[in-house]
């Protein structure tokens, strides 16, 4: 089995230092999913988006806040800026944009801005480990690394990988999970959010968070994850009991 043109690894022990860094992390905050052990860590919205024609233009969560009367903020929720959680799937606010943030996916465009700083804060941008999450129809009988709140399918590769698509056209998946093999720094998209978040080195999360065109905010390791950790902006109106 192949994800991106790429073997999926035997043996995944490059990854063992991640399951013991997110053991007994609560669930529900950035810590289950970035270790804690980093420096600093930064949360990336992936955009909405607004069909032109042929064009896909991005729309920030900052536009469609401000749109919404609602506050932009480092951990506000899409459920909450826009007012419904079906904004998550089925409806649109159109014309300001047709297209939810991606789930599980971290857009390509949003990739490219972060690759040249990620690179340049690794001594090992050819050398990376790539996670794609374990699910849906594909069977194997690889064995995968195991998380305590996932387990995934690993590859190996440059970074540049992080830009390649690891599902079979016509759909479009990204890694869920990628780290160089000297562990300077760990990106996660994971399935169920629709922002990513990033663990470095003050330096690297500080460059990443003055990125041009990169919707990003500085996050903490207890910081929750759930659709409801917006204290800022009204709970959706169409919120689960």
């Amino acid at each position: 089995m192949q994800f991106a043109g790429r073997a999926v690894a035997l043996d995944t022990s490059a990854g063992l230092w991640l399951a013991e860094a997110t053991r007994g992390a609560r669930a529900d905050t950035v810590a289950a999913h970035v270790p804690a052990r980093f420096e600093a860590v930064a949360r990336v919205f992936h955009p909405a988006v607004r069909y032109v024609g042929d064009d896909d233009v991005e729309v920030p969560w900052a536009a469609v806040a401000a749109a919404n009367a609602t506050t932009p903020h480092p951990l506000m929720q899409w459920g909450s800026v826009t007012g419904a959680m079906d904004y998550f799937e089925n409806d649109d606010q159109a014309p300001l944009w047709h297209g939810a943030p991606a789930r599980g996916h971290l857009p390509v465009p949003v990739a490219e801005r972060m690759v040249p700083v990620l690179s340049r804060h690794t001594t090992t941008p050819d050398v990376c480990w790539f996670g794609v999450a374990v699910g849906g129809t594909i069977i194997t009988d690889h064995t995968p690394l195991v998380l305590p709140s996932r387990e995934y399918w690993l590859v190996n590769g440059p970074i540049e990988l992080a830009m390649a698509n690891f599902a079979a056209e016509p759909f479009e998946q990204s890694a869920n999970l990628w780290w160089p093999a000297d562990r300077a720094w760990c990106v996660v998209t994971d399935v169920d959010l629709v922002t990513t978040y990033v663990g470095g080195t003050a330096a690297c999360i500080g460059e990443l968070l003055a990125v041009a065109g990169l919707e990003i905010a500085p996050a903490d390791p207890r910081d929750r994850t759930t659709w409801d950790a917006d204290e800022v902006n009204p709970v959706p109106a169409d919120a689960p009991e």
